[in-house]
């Protein structure tokens, strides 16, 4: 559970989708990185997953950074609510 002591886990999907595997495991890189600056921000204990849509693969950098930030910020605004997530 979040915010237990436990590390914050993070996990990446990338499917077949997104391109051949030298472009999947572009994108994971970038991805790795991106959330790598931002992991320290969520609650200890957080179990976050991304994953990577086809158009990923063809995303500047910044962007790719900017749509990161935006989907952070939703989950953890819905985090600080009680009703959102697992009962407590």
């Amino acid at each position: 559970m979040p915010g237990d002591g436990h590390p914050t886990l993070v996990g990446f999907v990338v499917s077949k989708a997104v391109g051949t595997a030298v472009v999947r495991n572009r994108v994971k890189r970038r991805l790795r990185h991106a959330v790598r600056e931002r992991v320290d921000a969520l609650p200890a204990g957080s179990v976050l997953v991304v994953r990577a849509q086809p158009a990923a693969a063809a995303t500047p950098y910044p962007q790719l950074v900017a749509d990161l930030d935006h989907c952070l910020q939703r989950v953890t605004e819905k985090a600080g609510r009680p009703e959102a997530g697992v009962p407590r």
